[in-house]
């Protein structure tokens, strides 16, 4: 039998209508793994209450009595599906050598959890898991989808198409990723930047088998604008570029009014007028970006603001933040 502990790292917010059948069927798989002497019989399930105001935490507690497979810990507000799986990530790292992050709802295929520890067993640091198509989606998630991968990957932020947060991290990443200590947290991009061995495990994504997805519209919005601003300074280049532009386009317009005086066909106070505005709005936008520059990665870095609180814990020696 293998003596390495697996986490199953569970972010849950409101999660009361799928949370019992979710929990029933990692049971299965965790105790599948410890019979075929993959993992340690010390592994765990670690359910995350991001701040639900539904019995998520009641049914934790209660799945916790039953069995002590189950384990979880309550955030004292809801801080968002990132810092949800940081917390679990910080706990998993203190406790197991091995963690796997999936989502409440199982529609990323636990099946896939076999090949992940096969991987992690042979040397691989990280695993991510990566969908090999988006049958279970609606024409516009899968248009949204690809297309927050390509502007992602455009600006900057460094992302695996098809690629959520179901992925395998072992001690020595966990510990890697906690050397990260910005507050703006996009674990997709962070993960790939710590740059130690990895691979990819493919699978096909199912339906939510109950309740309903918690990222609207407006939160994969904000999202895909955190993972940029958190992961990738381009969008302040762009502002410089853009600056540059406009200067251009001032002298273009300055030789075309000058153009127009020699042929006696200018419209008095138009060019200047013109000329000024397109100037000045160039050297306005330039100076922002040059400034943004430092303003940015000084906002990146200088807020030492808790990520993430802890109200309640079935652990002991549970890590604060």
């Amino acid at each position: 039998m293998s003596d390495k502990i697996l986490y199953l790292v569970i972010p849950c917010y409101n999660e009361e209508e799928i949370l019992n059948y979710s929990a029933l069927i990692l049971k299965g798989k965790l105790e599948f793994l410890i019979e075929k002497g993959k993992i340690s019989n010390k592994s765990k399930i670690l359910f995350v209450d991001d701040g639900s105001y539904d019995k998520t935490w009641e049914i934790i507690c209660h799945l916790n009595k039953q069995n002590k497979i189950y384990t979880g810990i309550q955030l004292s507000k809801n801080e968002g599906h990132q810092y949800a799986l940081l917390a679990g990530l910080d706990i998993a790292s203190e406790k197991a050598d091995i963690s796997i992050t999936i989502d409440a709802d199982l529609q990323d295929d636990i099946n896939a959890i076999d090949e992940m520890v096969d991987k992690a067993n042979s040397g691989f640091d990280i695993v991510f898991g990566v969908r090999k198509s988006r049958k279970a989606d609606s024409i516009f998630k899968k248009m949204t989808a690809e297309l927050f991968y390509k502007i992602m990957n455009f600006l900057g932020a460094e992302t695996i198409f098809n690629h959520a947060d179901f992925r395998l991290m072992n001690k020595k990443a966990m510990e890697c990723l906690k050397q990260f200590k910005e507050t703006n947290v996009f674990l997709r991009g962070l993960v790939l930047k710590i740059g130690l061995k990895s691979c990819c495990v493919y699978y096909e994504r199912k339906k939510r088998k109950a309740g309903k997805t918690k990222y609207t519209i407006s939160k994969m919005i904000s999202f895909a604008v955190n993972g940029v601003t958190s992961c990738s300074t381009k969008l302040i280049h762009f502002i410089f570029l853009i600056g540059v532009f406009f200067i251009i386009l001032s002298l273009i317009m300055s030789c075309y009014g000058l153009i127009r005086l020699i042929n006696g066909k200018t419209i008095i106070g138009w060019t200047s007028l013109m000329v000024s505005i397109w100037m000045l709005s160039g050297i306005i936008l330039i100076s922002l970006g040059i400034i943004g520059e430092y303003v940015g990665k000084i906002y990146m870095e200088v807020k030492k603001r808790p990520r993430y609180i802890i109200s309640s814990s079935l652990l002991e020696d549970t890590p604060k933040n």
